[in-house]
């Protein structure tokens, strides 16, 4: 296992919980997967697995709930999982720290390529490679925020800011670019990775995230258009 990425999996439902993680398994993953949340969050402190997969309907502690215990402890990347696409499932998941989320049923082809996805990400916050060319070193200020690339950090009028990786990817998509406006589908292009029209909830909570870190006025709403850093 040590070798492997090793996934938590949170699934109530016996057969979805028992054929995922034979088709994970079969993609090279090291799985542990769990019936509730309370035996989910004992195996997440106790395994510290690379990246955590919780459908949102868990008994005992729900996948919303435990998102947020997750995210209390660790920066580890987390993937919701919905029988619902509907708006209130989506948002709760994302505002408690999730990164990403994908929407039952699924193809195991497709959960596993949003799984690299996110582990890419989650990579590439932390020193990998194929990075924004802003991200090629150095300290970038805007106003009271400082973003260092070299060394993936960012402060706020001095004080660190503690970042999801995704939220760094946002961040540095947007510092690469000051005062230039991208648009949501482009930034699932870049942050997520989606080749495709994905669902632009996840830009818009995320931002929205972000904000609430470095200063609700740092990234403006250009309506119609997308978002932009100030500069």
């Amino acid at each position: 296992m040590a070798d492997q990425t090793h996934v938590l999996f949170v699934e109530d439902d016996d057969v979805i919980r028992e054929a995922t993680q034979l088709a994970l398994e079969r993609d090279g993953f090291a799985v542990t997967a769990m019936p509730d949340g309370l035996s989910g969050l004992e195996a997440f402190r106790t395994d510290r697995p690379d990246i955590a997969l919780l459908d949102v309907m868990v008994p005992g502690l729900d996948g919303v709930s435990l998102c947020r215990r997750i995210r209390d402890e660790s920066m580890v990347p987390v993937i919701m999982l919905s029988a619902r696409a509907d708006a209130i499932d989506v948002v709760l998941g994302l505002e408690a720290g999730a990164d990403d989320y994908v929407t039952k049923p699924f193809d195991g082809a497709v959960l596993v390529a949003r799984i690299r996805a996110v582990l890419r990400r989650f990579g590439r916050a932390n020193g990998g490679r194929e990075e924004p060319a802003a991200e090629a070193g150095g300290v970038l200020a805007f106003g009271e925020l400082e973003i260092d690339t070299g060394g993936m950090e960012v402060r706020r009028a001095g004080q660190p800011v503690a970042l999801t990786p995704t939220e760094m990817r946002l961040l540095l998509e947007f510092s690469a670019a000051p005062g230039t406006v991208l648009s949501r589908d482009k930034l699932l292009e870049r942050v997520w990775e989606y080749g495709w029209g994905g669902d632009t909830r996840v830009v818009d909570v995320h931002v929205q995230r972000l904000r609430t870190k470095i200063g609700q006025d740092r990234i403006e709403t250009v309506r119609g258009f997308g978002y932009k850093l100030k500069a």
